[in-house]
């Protein structure tokens, strides 16, 4: 067999099928779509419509022609069963999702044409698309490009980081001086992120080990849940979209209604503070002990719900069903690789 028809087996291979979704044909159809979801999902008109309206109706109409080749990509893994690659970072630098998933889904043409009809400009709205605040540096645009890339390669990957509130800081300038403030990316809503509590996990923290006949047991710990977000991260070009998961930390008891009745208000919403911590902000100041174990915090955080979803991931059947098919482990290691 030749190579290079070896190669074309393996990029046929390496795509995802997109045979009964819904495909961008015309113009006329991504109008259509896009003014449904002012109407339906933002319920404005374009009498009252701002551009951060428009980005957000163009984003939801780019997001309709993905999630169908998301869903049909996990169920491929789920077929095929893949060997699949983990890839734990504490900061993402994505970039703009808008403009990225209409070049990698082939879109950004019938969109901007359709853009156009409609008396608006695709560059005006994807500059309203706020950064995301998962990462700054050279580490975290790393691990993006990494993620870029293995859907480009068709490779089975999962990206896991933390959902921070306000990522590192924004800054103006007052007096002729950097002002720095909090970083609020999430206050206007994220129209790419979906919420995933049914894979919601418990992550301990502190405690003490109580030993006793039956061995040992880790008791009085503080549990903070991990509730994840799924991100879209479409391949270019071949209908590949492997899913970023950001946990967010929650406490189990929000809300204290006996300390609030007894006008102890601040301690009415203590715990769910402290929990919530965790995932305020990327890299927060370690110049002092409690910083040094906020920091520690994220990482275990990180790991310790990670791991679980790795394994249930593992443990589970075809098709995305939670039933566990696998109680041995003696295929773990290969079946997945850890980065």
């Amino acid at each position: 067999m030749s190579r290079k028809r070896t190669h074309s087996m393996l990029e046929r291979r390496r795509q995802i099928s997109v045979r009964s979704l819904a495909t961008v044909d015309n113009v006329d159809e991504v109008k259509r779509t896009f003014n449904r979801h002012i109407h339906y999902t933002l319920v404005k008109d374009r009498n009252v419509a701002t551009n951060r309206d428009y980005y957000f109706a163009l984003a939801y109409s780019v997001k309709d022609y993905l999630v169908g080749r998301w869903i049909r990509t996990q169920q491929s893994y789920y077929e095929n069963d893949p060997k699949r690659v983990s890839y734990l970072s504490l900061e993402y630098y994505m970039g703009r999702a808008l403009t990225n998933t209409m070049i990698n889904i082939g879109i950004k043409g019938i969109c901007d044409e359709a853009l156009y009809e409609l008396g608006l400009d695709l560059e005006e709205l994807a500059d309203e698309e706020e950064d995301a605040g998962l990462g700054n540096g050279g580490l975290g645009r790393l691990a993006a490009c990494f993620l870029d890339s293995m859907a480009t390669l068709g490779i089975a990957a999962h990206g896991y980081g933390l959902r921070y509130d306000y990522g590192i800081f924004s800054q103006r300038i007052s007096n002729g001086e950097q002002v720095e403030e909090a970083d609020d990316w999430l206050a206007l809503g994220n129209p790419w992120e979906k919420g995933r509590p049914e894979y919601m996990k418990e992550v301990h923290f502190f405690g003490r080990v109580l030993h006793d006949d039956s061995g040992c047991r880790w008791v009085d710990t503080q549990i903070v849940w991990a509730l994840p977000y799924d991100y879209p991260i479409p391949g270019y070009e071949n209908n590949v979209v492997n899913t970023l998961r950001l946990w967010s930390s929650k406490s189990p008891t929000s809300f204290d209604l006996k300390f609030f009745n007894d006008g102890d208000y601040i301690r009415a919403v203590l715990d769910k503070n402290l929990a919530e911590n965790i995932t305020k902000v990327l890299y927060p100041n370690d110049n002092y002990f409690r910083g040094k174990q906020l920091r520690l915090q994220q990482e275990y955080f990180l790991v310790a719900a990670t791991l679980q979803d790795i394994i249930r991931r593992y443990k589970s059947s075809k098709f995305g069903t939670r039933e566990a098919v696998r109680n041995s482990f003696d295929q773990f290691l290969r079946k997945l690789q850890y980065n």
